[in-house]
């Protein structure tokens, strides 16, 4: 039984070593909502809302989510014994349409609380099984294709298992080509698009297939699970569906559809693990890989994906880059690294996260507080 007792929602401000260009737009400082849980016995949880400052990626903002979570979601998790995780979403969703990310900040702290409360790693209590994940990295718009290469071809130097480019109409196959030429045939590479295209560029998108890409993720818009699919009939690359993935349900029919033949698993976008894991589960009946993105988490809402990502099905390197890669300094201690060859070890010995909240780093970046009780 789960009894929280006291929620704590604090923003950060946490600055990345350098802006993160997408099709949608530049992120330079991340604001962070981090969720703090503590039972009847002092034990803590955390959570991270993924949610961005503006609503370009989804509907949600890091705003609109404190208000839901503030006046919907805590007072529904306080006092009351819960008796598992699994009940948390159901619980959060009754009367709450929407709002997943939200919704997954509490849920997932919920799944590391149970995790501290029974000693055991949150990988283990959601059903991983792999020690190490392989991992890939994201490489946002450059200025021109040789900037890109560069970046590249420093990617693959450090040992990164997999080099995702953003892409945006006027940035593509002169940028994809460039890299290819570097960092030579057998390196796998994939496009995300963040549903900068549409139907029309069918043709456009088809040059891509001379690459080799692993797959194209979410050309067209994250609603049009049909277009998608004429799209792929017309396209050798495989297409990834991400934004337009939000339930098992939308999983399921993009599936039906022959929308995606690739699924990127975002438990934060979907809301939470719950949820994370039945995606995972109907992708594994199905016979199609997945794999878990990111959104630049801090390394609260790394350890969350990791763990998520020791699941067997997520045979595809995910987008789990070191904390140095998008932080100076991290708010987790030790900080996530990556081996020379490109593998993040899942820690699979120490109860709950497997890294600890500086808390004193977290309080340095706290730019607002509020906490319930119940």
């Amino acid at each position: 039984m789960l009894e929280v007792r006291t929620v704590r929602l604090r923003e950060i401000r946490l600055p990345l070593r350098e802006p993160f260009r997408i099709s949608s737009g530049v992120t330079h400082d991340r604001r962070i909502l981090l969720v703090q849980l503590v039972d009847g016995n002092g034990r803590e949880a955390w959570g991270e809302c993924v949610a961005g400052e503006t609503p370009a990626y989804s509907a949600e903002t890091i705003d609109t989510a404190r208000l839901v979570l503030r006046e919907w979601l805590v007072p529904r998790l306080l006092g009351g014994p819960i008796a598992e995780p699994a009940a948390v979403s159901p619980m959060l969703d009754a009367g709450v349409r929407g709002h997943r990310m939200a919704k997954a900040a509490l849920e997932m702290a919920c799944w590391v609380l149970e995790a501290e409360c029974r000693g055991v790693a949150l990988a283990a209590l959601l059903g991983g099984t792999r020690e190490v994940i392989e991992v890939g990295i994201s490489l946002g718009i450059q200025p021109t294709p040789a900037d890109l290469a560069a970046r590249a071809t420093a990617a693959a130097a450090e040992g990164y298992r997999r080099i995702k480019l953003k892409i945006q109409p006027g940035a593509d196959v002169a940028f994809v080509e460039a890299v290819r030429a570097v960092v030579g045939p057998d390196l796998p590479l994939s496009v995300d698009a963040n549903a900068a295209y549409a139907l029309a560029d069918a043709a456009h998108l088809a040059r891509l297939d001379r690459f080799g890409l692993v797959m194209l993720e979410q050309p067209l818009d994250a609603d049009d699970l049909r277009r998608h699919a004429l799209l792929q009939r017309q396209l050798a690359t495989p297409l990834c569906l991400d934004e337009s993935i939000t339930s098992a349900a939308r999983a399921e029919d993009a599936l039906e559809l022959d929308s995606a033949r690739i699924v990127n698993v975002k438990p934060g976008r979907v809301g939470g693990f719950l949820a994370a894991r039945a995606i995972h589960d109907l992708c594994a009946r199905r016979g199609v890989p997945v794999w878990c993105g990111g959104m630049l988490e801090s390394g609260i809402g790394r350890a969350h994906n990791v763990a998520l990502a020791a699941l067997p099905n997520f045979t595809l390197p995910g987008d789990l880059s070191p904390s140095r890669r998008y932080w100076a300094r991290d708010i987790v201690s030790p900080e996530w690294t990556m081996s020379a060859d490109g593998r993040v070890a899942v820690p699979l010995t120490q109860p709950g996260l497997g890294v600890a909240v500086d808390l004193n780093r977290v309080d340095d970046l706290t730019v607002h507080l509020e906490e319930r009780h119940a």
